[in-house]
C-alpha cells in the first residue's frame, strides 16, 4: 500500500528558503514520477513540480527559477527546495506518485511578509 510522508514546512518570512522531504513507501519508487501539489486556502490543489524516474522534472510557471524538485532513490525521497518564497506561496503542500490516486497528509507552508 503507497504511503506518503510530508515534512520540512513552516513558517518562514518573504524572500526566505524551505526544503520539503517526502518519503513515500509501498511502490517501486525509481520507476515513478513524483509530484508536489499545493492548496492554499479557498482554492483548487495545483500542481507545482514534477520529477520523471529519468530525473527530468517541470514546474509551474509560477515558480520556475524559485523551486527545484529533486529525488534520492536510495532514500525513496522526493524533495522541493523553495527559495525567494512569497506571500502567494502559502498553503499546504503534498507529494503524489503521479501514477496514484493517493496523498499523504501534507505539511504546510505559511509565508509572510
Amino acid at each position: 500500500q503507497l504511503q506518503l510522508v510530508e515534512s520540512g514546512g513552516g513558517l518562514v518570512q518573504a524572500g526566505g528558503s524551505l526544503r520539503l522531504s517526502c518519503v513515500a513507501s509501498g511502490i517501486i519508487f525509481r520507476l515513478n514520477a513524483m509530484d508536489w501539489y499545493r492548496q492554499a486556502p479557498g482554492k483548487q490543489r495545483e500542481l507545482v513540480a514534477t520529477i520523471n524516474w529519468l530525473h527530468g522534472t517541470d514546474y509551474a510557471d509560477s515558480v520556475k527559477g524559485r523551486f527545484t524538485i529533486s529525488r534520492d532513490n536510495a532514500k525513496n525521497t522526493v524533495y522541493l527546495q523553495m527559495d525567494s518564497l512569497k506571500p502567494e506561496d502559502t498553503g499546504v503542500y503534498y507529494c503524489k506518485a503521479s501514477s496514484f490516486g493517493s496523498w499523504g497528509q501534507g505539511t504546510q507552508v505559511t509565508v509572510y511578509s
